[in-house]
C-alpha cells in the first residue's frame, strides 16, 4: 500500500473532495449562511491549493437557503418545493462561496448534477471532462445536486453519496465529510455512554453499518447512515474517506493539524481500482484495432491516438467499453472511448490535429484517454 493510502493525514491528499452539510453552512433557525464560518474555509481551501492539492466542493444548504428567501413553512417539503428553494438558494449559495474565495484570489464554478450523470457514461465522461479542465484552469468547483431537475426517481437524496461518486469521478484519493460529530462511533455517542470512537476503518462490513444511527434533526438529510454508504462508494474507488467535526471555523485546518476524526483507508490506490473496474466489471461494445507502434506507445503508459488505429468493430456512443487488440488479435486492454463509432471511424489514421477537420468540430485528441484505459498488465492476479 502507497504511504498517502495509508496515511491518516489529510496533507497527504493530491486530490481532495470537501462535503459540506446543510448544518454547518446555514443557521436552523433562520436559514441565513454562516458567514465567518464560510470564510474560515475559504481561507483553509486557498492554503491547501497553495501547497498544491486539488479541492472540490459539494455544499449542501441550496433547499435550507432558499426556502428562507420563499417562506416556505417549516415542515417536510414536498419535491417541487425543495426544487424551488434549491433553485432559489443555489444562487445565493454560489454568490456567497465566490465571495469568500474571491477574497484569496480564487475562481469558483457551479456544477450541478444529478444521479444519471454519474451512471451514464457518456454524461459521466462529459461531466468528469469539465471537473478535469476547471481543476486545470485553477478554479474550484463547487457541486451540488440539480435538484430543479431530478425525480425522486434520479435523485441522490443527500450529498454525502453525491460527494463519493464526484470522488469516483475525477479520481480523488481523498473525501472529507464535515459533520456534527467526530467520527464514527460503535454506537450513538448521544445516546450510549458506553460508544467507543473508531479511529481506522479499513472495510465497511455488516457490523459497521450496525452503528450507524438515524439523522441527527434539523436541515440535514443524512446521518451515519449516509456516510457509511459513501465510504463504500468511496473505499471501491481506491478514495480515502475522512468523517470529521466541522460546525467550528477553520474544520479542515484542525483536521490538518491532527483533530479527532475516523479516517476510512481503501485496499487500493484511485488508480489501480478504477483499471480493475473498467478490466473486469464493463462489457465491452466494440473493438479498436491498433497498429505497431500504437501497441508501443499504450505499453509505455500513453493515451490511444487515432493515427494509431488501422480498423473499428461494432457499433458503439460516446463512454463506451472497448477492447484495444493488436493487428494480430492480440487483446492489449480496454478502455472507454471519448467517440462514438461514427465520429471514431472518421477520424481513424488521422493525426490529432487534423480531428477538427474531419469532424467540424475540436473533439479530444485521443480515442481513449490514458486514465480510461486499462492494460491486461494491469488485471489483478
Amino acid at each position: 500500500m502507497s504511504p498517502h493510502r495509508r496515511s491518516t493525514s489529510l496533507a497527504a491528499g493530491q486530490r481532495i473532495v470537501v462535503k459540506i452539510g446543510s448544518s454547518l453552512l446555514v443557521e436552523d433557525g433562520d436559514g441565513a449562511i454562516r458567514r465567518p464560518w464560510l470564510e474560515a474555509l475559504a481561507a483553509d481551501v486557498a492554503a491547501m491549493r497553495e501547497r498544491g492539492q486539488d479541492v472540490l466542493l459539494v455544499s449542501s444548504g441550496a433547499i435550507a437557503c432558499g426556502r428562507r428567501h420563499l417562506a416556505l413553512p417549516r415542515r417536510p417539503l414536498r419535491l417541487d418545493e425543495k426544487q424551488a428553494a434549491a433553485a432559489t438558494g443555489m444562487i445565493r449559495l454560489a454568490h456567497a462561496y465566490q465571495e469568500a474565495l474571491g477574497q484569496w484570489g480564487v475562481t469558483v464554478a457551479q456544477v450541478l448534477l444529478t444521479l444519471d450523470d454519474t451512471e451514464d457514461r457518456r454524461r459521466y465522461l462529459n461531466g468528469r471532462n469539465t471537473l478535469a479542465t476547471l481543476l486545470r484552469l485553477g478554479a474550484v468547483p463547487l457541486i451540488n445536486e440539480n435538484d430543479t431537475v431530478a425525480t425522486d426517481e434520479i435523485r441522490f437524496g443527500d450529498n454525502d453519496r453525491l460527494a463519493a461518486r464526484v470522488a469516483a469521478m475525477v479520481g480523488a484519493d481523498t473525501l472529507v465529510l464535515l459533520s456534527d460529530i467526530d467520527g464514527l462511533y460503535t454506537a450513538n455517542p448521544r445516546h450510549d455512554a458506553t460508544a467507543r470512537w473508531l479511529p481506522v476503518v479499513h472495510e465497511v462490513t455488516a457490523e459497521i453499518e450496525a452503528m450507524a444511527g438515524a439523522a441527527s434533526p434539523g436541515f440535514g438529510s443524512g446521518g451515519m447512515i449516509t456516510k457509511l454508504l459513501a465510504a463504500k462508494i468511496a473505499l471501491a474507488a481506491g478514495c480515502r474517506m475522512v468523517i470529521a467535526l466541522g460546525r467550528e471555523p477553520h474544520a479542515l485546518k484542525q483536521l490538518d493539524e491532527g483533530a479527532r476524526c475516523t479516517w476510512f483507508l481503501p485496499a487500493a490506490s484511485p488508480q489501480t481500482a478504477r483499471k480493475q473496474w473498467i478490466l473486469g466489471s464493463l462489457k465491452p461494445a466494440g473493438t479498436l484495432i491498433v497498429d505497431d507502434g500504437a501497441a508501443v506507445a499504450l505499453a509505455r503508459g500513453r493515451s490511444l491516438l487515432p493515427a494509431g488505429v488501422i480498423r473499428i468493430e461494432g457499433e458503439f456512443g460516446k463512454g463506451a467499453a472497448l477492447e484495444v487488440r493488436t493487428a494480430d488479435g492480440r487483446l492489449l486492454g480496454k478502455g472507454l472511448s471519448l467517440y462514438g463509432a461514427a465520429d471514431a471511424r472518421r477520424i481513424l489514421g488521422h493525426k490529432s490535429g487534423e480531428i477538427e477537420a474531419c469532424l467540424g468540430y475540436r473533439g479530444p485528441d485521443e480515442i481513449i484517454h490514458r486514465d480510461d484505459l486499462a492494460l491486461e498488465r494491469e488485471r489483478a492476479g
